[in-house]
């Protein structure tokens, strides 16, 4: 299949063999499947307590097993490991890779306007493509802030329903548990910025650990009630839903705890491949979490009263505080990699031009996408603490839970379903036959899910409908301003024009103005030319530009440009993986005939001073956030680590 084709051919997606493959699958195993690992912490727990779950009666708990099982099988085994999966963006995934999928130009739409047949019909056809573009950017973007609220949950129902075993053995610990939690939490934010190298190197073996015990833990219970597996058959979740009708499909919104790492295995896909990743679940994951389901299924046939707490109900006796230990370990991984992934989420967007630019940590020199956001991190941690301190318990925590992730998997259905029909060339129905399916799992989450906004389903969508807003606002205030520059700018022919005949004075040296775009003379060397009378010998005038790729080849990073007369134009391509650096863009340079002494070049930014003008560009509660973004944002010279001895602002208002 062609999609097939380009997912191997890319440069960017790890393929290995053998001892190597095992390796990328151990690793897999640590980070892409902490979250939905520690489901079972949860999941049945929900399920079988009032008032979103059912009594814990044997029918009702063969009814929930089989949606349990049927929910897993489908959307992770199926929807994400065999098809959504295959839609890698130069083998990266997440809703942000896909979206960037989405968003480059369609070829037919451009070649059908080229061949000069029909312009009219072609021009309101692309028309439509772009308007459906738009709407599936701005799908994406949600998506992208959904992901934001589930990454402030995951780490604080995890913790906490960890810690919560502690009540099992003995309710002296009671009081305890909040604070207990609190302190983990604050001690794994704290640590983020030495870095995920070191936590990373036990993530694995941790996990592989936390899987064998969990099967171990549930497997002495099947055996005596084998009954048990027949809840694999379907019927038993279709009566379930005749018998409780309404009721039963709002349990759907406590079934869907066990699928909320889903979309972990598509965001990760870059850093291990789709082989590893499939590796490690049907060898390990996917035995160990069904072994345990059924294992709590067939504890609560036996002892309904364990429903309070049926994971720690499979343990007794000295068991039960390694079993706590080993869940609180597992947890923290599983909050390593949300916290991680919500870095990457956030570059993805800075890169993207939908977020302002922040402070981003290499925590790695070897690994790219080893990074640290200190922004990110302490709002993640304040807001994980207060939702503990607020919540207090975890199945409080797990009424928030879900509806987030959800509405990101619906979302990739539908971004998936544009990239099966428009890059793969499926047929309409082909595709809308999948699409069709996969809505009907991940809808009737969010459906179930939604019942509970009014009892902290809110949270998230609050969390999602804030970063939202930040995105459009940033990237549409972004847009205005680049457009009133463009505006007032000097055609360049006309100013090299000019210097030709006054030959100003050249002075010794490399001048690097950086310009937000590529047309025009940039306002800052305007003013700089304008106040001072003088050019340097060399003048260069860069742009970057940020791809819908994660990765620009080497290759096609740098294009340089001669205008002639001491002036270059260069253009660097960074991908939305990728930390651009001036200093490494002008090294690129000297291959390309750039004469550059690094010793001798300065640098020239522009700072803008926002004048609001009302009736003008956006409402202006809108243009209040953006000046409050555009203030708070990281410098330039700090985010393009520029030397900072050697970079002039000059300051410009400009009207908005």
């Amino acid at each position: 299949m062609p999609e097939q084709a380009a997912a191997s051919a890319s440069p960017h997606h790890p393929q290995a063999h053998g001892a190597g493959l095992v390796k990328l699958a151990l690793g897999a195993i640590g980070v892409v499947y902490g979250d939905i690992g520690t489901s079972p912490l949860y999941a049945v727990k929900e399920c079988v307590t009032l008032p979103h779950g059912v009594a814990p009666l044997a029918v009702n708990i063969f009814g929930v097993l089989s949606l349990i099982f049927w929910s897993i099988t489908l959307v992770v085994s199926v929807k994400y490991l065999i098809f959504v999966m295959r839609a890698d963006n130069d083998g990266e995934g997440g809703v942000l890779a896909l979206m960037a999928l989405v968003a480059r130009p369609t070829v037919a739409a451009v070649s059908a306007d080229e061949s000069g047949a029909h312009r009219a019909s072609t021009r309101t056809t692309w028309s439509g493509v772009r308007k459906t573009k738009m709407l599936l950017i701005i799908l994406g973007l949600f998506g992208a802030a959904l992901l934001y609220g589930d990454g402030v949950i995951t780490p604080a129902i995890s913790v906490l329903s960890a810690v919560e075993g502690l009540e099992v053995a003995t309710s002296t610990f009671s009081p305890f548990v909040v604070p207990i939690t609190c302190i983990i939490l604050v001690i794994l934010f704290a640590m983020q910025k030495r870095g995920t190298a070191g936590i990373g190197a036990v993530f694995g073996p941790v996990t592989v650990l936390w899987f064998i015990f969990i099967a171990a833990a549930g497997l002495p219970w099947i055996v005596r009630h084998p009954e048990i597996l027949r809840a694999m058959n379907p019927l038993y979740g279709a009566r379930f839903f005749m018998m409780h009708r309404g009721h039963g499909f709002l349990v759907l919104g406590s079934v869907v705890l066990c699928v909320t790492g889903g979309e972990a295995l598509y965001a990760d896909m870059g850093h291990f491949g789709t082989r590893a990743i499939r590796l490690a679940w049907y060898s390990c994951v996917f035995p160990a979490l069904l072994i345990n389901y059924f294992g709590q299924g067939a504890l609560l046939l036996e002892r309904p009263e364990a429903a309070a707490n049926p994971f720690y109900g499979l343990v007794s006796g000295a068991w039960l505080y390694p079993m706590v230990i080993l869940a609180t370990l597992a947890t923290v991984v599983a909050s390593q990699a949300l916290i991680s992934g919500a870095y990457s989420l956030t570059r993805q967007a800075v890169q993207l031009g939908y977020l302002p630019r922040v402070t981003i940590v290499h925590t790695s020199g070897q690994t790219e996408g080893q990074i640290y956001i200190p922004e990110v991190n302490w709002l993640l941690m304040v807001a994980c603490v207060a939702l503990v301190l607020g919540f207090r318990e975890s199945s409080a925590l797990a009424d928030a839970y879900g509806i987030a992730v959800t509405g990101t998997m619906a979302i990739t259905s539908m971004l998936f379903y544009y990239v099966a029909r428009d890059l793969w060339k499926w047929g309409r129905f082909r595709a809308g036959a999948l699409l069709t399916v996969f809505l009907c799992f991940d809808l009737s989450f969010f459906v179930a899910c939604s019942t509970k906004i009014a009892h902290g389903g809110w949270f998230p969508l609050a969390v999602a409908v804030g970063v939202f807003t930040v995105m459009l606002t940033w990237k549409r205030g972004r847009t205005l301003l680049a457009e009133r520059i463009a505006a007032d700018a000097l055609p360049l022919g006309i100013f090299l024009a000019d210097i030709e005949a006054t030959k100003p004075h050249r002075v010794p040296g490399v001048a690097v103005f950086l310009s937000s775009t590529r047309r025009g003379t940039p306002n800052v060397l305007l003013h700089h030319f304008k106040h001072n009378k003088v050019l340097h010998k060399e003048v260069v005038i860069l742009s970057i530009t940020t791809d819908a790729v994660p990765e620009v080849p080497d290759a096609d990073k740098v294009r340089v440009k001669s205008f002639g007369q001491g002036f270059w134009g260069v253009t660097a391509h960074y991908g939305f993986k990728e930390s651009p650096a001036v200093l490494d863009v002008l090294r690129r340079c000297k291959a390309q005939g750039l004469p550059i002494d690094e010793a001798d070049t300065s640098y020239y930014l522009g700072r803008e001073t926002l004048r609001s003008v009302r009736g003008k560009g956006m409402a202006e509660w809108r243009k209040v956030l953006f000046r409050f973004l555009s203030r708070n944002a990281r410098s330039a010279s700090d985010f393009f680590s520029l030397p900072p001895n050697r970079v002039v602002e000059i300051g410009a208002q400009i009207e908005l």
